[in-house]
């Protein structure tokens, strides 16, 4: 793993140095979107809706739409707000640990010691553990002030960032105040239900069948040939700054159709096959 930065926990005259990583990833097989005709890659373009050009990413400012007027925020705008680029992760309190409602929990990271010694770190560890609290900080990332929970992780430290509390909706439903007759008989059946489902979460015993199936899926369609050469269909990547520059389309059709009477051809080796090894 790769630290996305380097800080210290501050709390009181206490100063525990610390790296951060991500702690999670995502496993999802990444796709693209190509047309169905030609197999073509499909990029999708920067174009300004007023003079129709394709605009190149450093000439784009964004704007704020209040439904009749829009503001157009520059650079220097950004800049003249007080930007957060603070390295430190500052203990506001400590609080019991199940006070912290899960939906406000957002992204997680882990905390690694960094310096000479490790004794700050640790000593914060096992306090956290015994006495059952979480310690709810501020720290910055990406120029934006975020709030957070520093708790233990088995043997580490997590922050994992916590939602604003206007950012989470509050559920109101009419139909949950319709007034509704539950018997003792009723809830005594729908508690032996969930005992008979009961168990220990082991995350490792659930599988995402669907990505495992996507994967088997690709692999077959690799192995038996029914795939298109990337470099006639997908053409060249646009360099960063060309406005999403996109392969000219006779060009594509040509390679497309190219490739295509070649895998045609009887006792040639399809392209594919070398993409697919």
């Amino acid at each position: 793993m790769r630290s996305i930065w380097t800080g210290a926990i501050t709390f009181g005259l206490v100063n525990v140095p610390v790296k951060v990583y991500s702690a999670t990833e995502d496993h999802d097989v990444a796709l693209h979107q190509v047309h169905d005709a030609d197999g073509g890659r499909i990029r999708y373009q920067r174009r300004c809706e007023i003079c129709a050009k394709v605009v190149p990413f450093d000439h784009i400012n964004k704007a704020f739409d209040d439904g009749e007027q829009t503001v157009v925020l520059t650079a220097d705008d950004f800049a003249s707000l007080p930007a957060e680029h603070s390295k430190e992760i500052d203990v506001v309190e400590f609080v019991p640990s199940d006070q912290i409602d899960p939906i406000m929990l957002d992204r997680s990271y882990f905390l690694e010691p960094d310096g000479k010694s490790s004794k700050a770190y640790v000593l914060l560890r096992r306090t956290l553990e015994a006495t059952d609290r979480t310690a709810i900080v501020h720290f910055a990332l990406r120029q934006k002030t975020r709030l957070g929970a520093l708790r233990v992780h088995g043997e580490v430290l997590m922050l994992q960032s916590l939602l604003w509390d206007d950012e989470v909706r509050e559920a109101k439903f009419a139909s949950l105040d319709d007034r509704v007759n539950i018997s003792a008989k009723e809830l005594d059946m729908s508690a032996a239900l969930v005992e008979s489902f009961a168990a220990d979460f082991a995350p490792d015993a659930f599988n995402d069948d669907y990505q495992d199936e996507l994967r088997a899926l690709i692999e077959a369609k690799l192995k038996s040939g029914d795939a298109v050469s990337t470099e006639a269909t997908f053409g060249e990547t646009p360099e960063e700054g060309e406005g999403g520059e996109v392969l000219d389309l006779m060009e594509a059709l040509r390679r497309s159709v190219e490739a295509s009477r070649d895998r045609a051809k009887p006792k040639s080796k399809p392209k594919q096959s070398r993409s697919a090894s």
